[in-house]
């Protein structure tokens, strides 16, 4: 996720137009997860995350030159750059993998606790201020977490375990974001992201020496991943420059039952009442931030 300010005054065509961007983030996160479980009978998170980021990075490189971002593609931060893109790489991977062994509405509502590792995390590496409606909410939404998972011996698995710790990472991009957005283009933030994951993808999938080519069935999926997943970054970014956070959150939720009825439907995954309740409650905590820190901006 890319952080962009946006106006304090939003009208309604303003308001449309971010809902429509939050829908194809939406369309584009759910595409990616039914693709990912589609190519994860073939391929490992290794090798998916290789072949979408070799898709991904031919698509920013071609899309820079033709509208001239190119030269907004530096290397001002490659430490930042570094982090960001481990983080990313690490929570991506842990998300390929939890879809595979959870049903895929869990997978969401766990990674929807992404914001709420920011605020715990945000103090110790940004250096901003635990305030007590932030510290609020992240108990609130940490219960929800609770609802969602239902730790017990049962409950708790590798997969459970993954989406909670892709969240982490997905948090740790974010933050470095932030961080980067200071100085750096979108283009320049996918062109790393994808180049150094390529790097990444290609040393993790061949450590055993064994790294798998796509089946001519596997690559329209690969391809349907790596151009999700840059338009997920893409619209998200677009609708938060168009509007606040607070009306764009609510869209990016409907995530949530859209992959449930997908789960229902492709996979026959029966949808989970507490999960959607947790998720209920991990989405209200982090509005109630946005509401706050949106009335304190202006």
């Amino acid at each position: 996720m890319t952080f962009v300010p946006a106006p304090p005054h939003t009208d309604s065509a303003a308001v449309l137009r971010a809902g429509l961007w939050m829908l194809g983030a939406v369309v584009s996160f759910s595409s990616m997860a039914v693709a990912g479980r589609a190519v994860s009978f073939e391929l490992d998170t290794f090798e998916i995350m290789m072949y979408r980021s070799v898709v991904g990075f031919v698509l920013v490189l071609g899309v820079a030159r033709m509208t001239g971002r190119a030269r907004s593609i530096t290397l001002r931060s490659p430490g930042l750059h570094l982090v960001r893109n481990i983080s990313h790489f690490t929570g991506q991977n842990l998300w390929f993998y939890a879809i595979t062994m959870i049903p895929l509405a869990q997978v969401f509502a766990l990674e929807f606790t992404s914001p709420l590792w920011v605020l715990v995390l945000s103090p110790l590496l940004l250096g901003e201020r635990m305030t007590r409606v932030r510290a609020l909410a992240a108990i609130v939404g940490f219960s929800g977490i609770l609802i969602v998972a239902r730790p017990t011996a049962e409950t708790i698995n590798a997969g459970t375990l993954a989406a909670a710790a892709a969240a982490i990472g997905f948090a740790g991009s974010i933050l470095a974001t932030k961080r980067l957005t200071r100085t750096e283009s979108l283009t320049c933030i996918l062109f790393w992201m994808t180049g150094t994951q390529i790097v990444f993808g290609l040393v993790c999938a061949g450590v055993d020496g064994d790294i798998a080519l796509p089946s001519p069935a596997s690559l329209p999926w690969l391809v349907v991943i790596g151009c999700a997943g840059l338009m997920a970054h893409v619209c998200l970014t677009t609708a938060l420059s168009i509007a606040p956070a607070t009306v764009v959150t609510p869209v990016d939720f409907l995530r949530l039952p859209l992959i449930a009825v997908i789960g229902l439907m492709a996979y026959g995954e029966a949808i989970d009442a507490w999960v959607l309740i947790g998720a209920g409650v991990i989405f209200g905590a982090n509005y109630l931030n946005l509401w706050v820190e949106t009335r304190k901006r202006y």
